[in-house]
C-alpha cells in the first residue's frame, strides 16, 4: 500500500481489475463495489490488459526527465573539489557559488562517505573497531598537561601577565606539586573500555614505565573488582613505558596491541575522550589554581561515567552497558 489511507492493496487491486477484465462489469458498478473513483478502476483495469498481476504493484513515482536538474558538469565539479580537498557542503557551495542544499544532494546521489567517516589525511574511509562485549579490549595512553600556577595562568590573567610564568622550571613535574607559583606538568593516565567507553584515569607526576604498570595494576583491580568484567587485551601507542618489561609483566598475560607507528587514529577512542576531557575540564572554565581544577576531576570523571550521554551509545552514558556497575544510580 502507498500509504496508510490507501483503499486498496495490491490484492484488491487485482481483484478490481479482474471483475472488469474478465468478469465484465463496468467501470463505474467496479468503482462502487471497491469504493474507489472511476478513474483509479480505469486505470487499475488497464494496467491489468498490459501487464497482467504483475502491473499491480506500485511504480516509482520519480519523473521520466528532470529539466531543472543539476548539469553533468557541475556535478562532476563538486565530485572533484570533494575527492581533492575533502572539504563539507558548505565549503563547496562557497567556492562554486551553489546553494548548499544542491551540493548536499549532489554528494548523496553519488553516495560519497561523510567527512566524518574519512581519514583527513589519506581519505580512506575509517575502520571503526568495535568491540562486542566489555573487557574485550581496553585502550590505555598518557596525555601531558600543563599545571596552572597560582593565582591562575594566562587564561585567566591574559598573556602578558601570564608570560612571568614561562621562565620557570618545567621539570618540577616528577612529583605532586598543587597551588604553588613553578609551572610543571601532569601526566593523564587513561583506561578506557572500548565497548562501554566507562574510563579510568589517574593524574600521575610521571609516564615512566614503573608508573605505567602500576598504573595499569590499579586500572585493571577497578574493572574487575567495581566493574565486573575482566579485559581480555590491551591496546597502546609505541611509548617506552608501554614497551617496557614493567609493563608486560604488569599486564600478567593479557593480550598487549600495539597500534602502527605515526598513527594515533588507531588508539582513537582514548585520544578523542583526552580531547574530552580537555574541553568540558582541563579548560571549561578558568582555575585560579592548580588544586582548584584537581578538585574538580574526580567529579567529572564521575560526570562522563555515569550521567554525560554519548554519542556512540546512542545519548546513553558507559554506564549504561555495564551491568550492576557500582555507583551507576548516584
Amino acid at each position: 500500500m502507498s500509504h496508510r489511507n490507501a483503499p486498496l492493496s495490491e490484492t484488491g487491486r487485482l481483484r478490481l481489475a479482474r471483475c472488469v477484465v474478465e468478469d465484465g462489469w463496468p467501470l463505474r458498478r467496479a468503482a462502487e463495489r471497491f469504493q474507489v473513483a472511476v478513474s483509479t478502476a480505469a486505470r487499475w483495469a488497464g494496467r491489468y490488459r498490459e501487464l497482467g498481476a504483475a502491473g499491480m504493484s506500485d511504480r516509482s513515482s520519480r519523473p521520466h526527465r528532470s529539466p531543472n536538474q543539476t548539469p553533468l558538469r557541475t556535478e562532476r565539479r563538486i565530485i572533484k573539489v570533494r575527492v581533492i580537498r575533502r572539504w563539507g557542503p558548505a565549503r563547496i557551495a562557497y567556492l562554486l557559488g551553489l546553494n548548499v542544499s544542491t551540493v548536499q544532494r549532489v554528494l548523496c546521489r553519488y553516495g560519497l562517505a561523510k567527512l566524518r567517516w574519512l581519514d583527513r589525511a589519506t581519505g580512506r574511509v575509517i575502520r571503526r573497531m568495535e568491540s562486542a562485549t566489555c573487557g574485550d579490549l581496553v585502550h590505555v595512553d598518557v596525555k601531558k598537561l600543563g599545571k596552572i600556577p597560582a593565582g591562575g595562568g594566562w587564561r585567566m590573567l591574559g598573556r602578558a601577565s601570564g608570560a612571568r610564568n614561562s621562565g620557570a622550571d618545567k621539570s618540577i613535574g616528577t612529583r605532586p606539586h598543587h597551588g604553588s607559583g613553578a609551572r610543571g606538568y601532569h601526566y593523564l593516565h587513561t583506561a578506557i573500555d572500548a565497548h562501554s567507553r566507562l574510563a579510568y584515569t589517574e593524574l600521575l607526576a610521571d609516564e615512566r614505565k614503573e608508573t605505567a604498570a602500576a598504573f595499569w595494576l590499579r586500572a585493571n583491580a577497578w574493572f574487575r573488582d567495581e566493574c565486573g568484567f575482566d579485559v581480555q587485551s590491551v591496546l597502546t601507542d609505541n611509548g617506552p613505558c608501554y614497551r617496557s618489561h614493567s609493563f608486560r609483566d604488569a599486564l600478567n598475560g593479557i593480550r598487549h596491541r600495539r597500534t602502527r607507528p605515526y598513527r594515533p587514529q588507531t588508539n582513537g577512542k582514548v585520544e578523542r575522550f583526552h580531547r574530552t576531557l580537555a574541553d568540558e575540564w582541563a579548560y571549561a572554565r578558568l582555575y585560579t589554581s592548580d588544586a582548584d581544577r584537581c578538585q574538580e576531576f574526580p567529579h567529572w570523571l564521575h560526570t562522563y561515567n555515569h550521567h554525560r550521554g554519548h554519542t556512540a551509545l546512542g545519548g546513553q552514558p558507559p554506564a549504561s552497558r555495564v551491568p550492576n556497575l557500582s555507583g551507576q544510580y548516584t
